[in-house]
């Protein structure tokens, strides 16, 4: 019955789903927490920027974004961040689309946390004389991070889910094999049904586990 299968390297595929999703989301973790930091900057250039930003990108569909990172950056202006051969110089363009695309995500979820946090903290910050810097970064986004645990999650699912659009710049993921198997076999359905099984083993466990640790970790008020 799996015969069809002997040939192709499923866990190859798979195993190159898992670093996309594991390098954009601490790309995007990080990038996304600036953002949301910029965001809530009493500098008022800052927070158009990030408000800017979040309001564009995220209404950008993300398949333009990662055809862009290849057809604009690597092939029009030549960017190749450092790599030599093709499919490494396309896994990080579409690593770099990722991030770009999950953190304005990142960013309003974190930007929901800070609203948790209560004024008068950091209003109590400010009187002791500590700035917005040592405000944001001691004692609002921990509590904010331990708030959003939940959006998180779902924010990560997302990405594991949104590598497949990887496979239309060439990146030897899950979806691209799934396409070559398609092509070459007359087994859609099971074919279908193995890579649905294949994500499903991704994501189900993230999300249950990041459900736990949401609530060990949630502020209690």
């Amino acid at each position: 019955m799996f015969d069809f299968l002997e040939g192709y390297d499923l866990w190859a595929a798979f195993w190159v789903t898992v670093q996309l999703t594991v390098y954009s989301a601490i790309g995007s973790l990080i990038w996304g927490t600036i953002l949301a930091a910029m965001r809530v900057s009493p500098v008022p250039l800052m927070r158009a920027f990030g408000t800017g930003y979040v309001n564009v990108v995220r209404n950008i569909p993300l398949t333009v974004i990662i055809v862009f990172t290849s057809l604009g950056l690597f092939q029009t202006l030549g960017v190749s961040l450092g790599a030599d051969d093709f499919k490494t110089i396309n896994f990080r363009l579409a690593v770099l689309g990722f991030i770009a695309y999950t953190a304005a995500f990142v960013c309003e979820a974190l930007r929901s946390g800070i609203n948790t946090v209560p004024v008068g903290q950091t209003e109590a910050a400010r009187a002791v004389g500590l700035s917005f810097t040592h405000t944001l970064t001691l004692i609002v986004l921990p509590q904010a991070f331990r708030s959003v645990v939940g959006p998180l999650a779902n924010v990560l699912i997302a990405l594991t889910k949104n590598t497949t659009v990887a496979a239309a710049i060439g990146v030897a993921e899950a979806a691209a094999l799934m396409r070559e198997m398609i092509e070459n076999e007359a087994q859609l359905i099971l074919i279908s049904a193995i890579f649905a099984f294949g994500f499903i083993c991704l994501t189900l466990p993230t999300g249950l586990f990041l459900g736990w640790v949401s609530k060990k970790v949630a502020v209690k008020r």
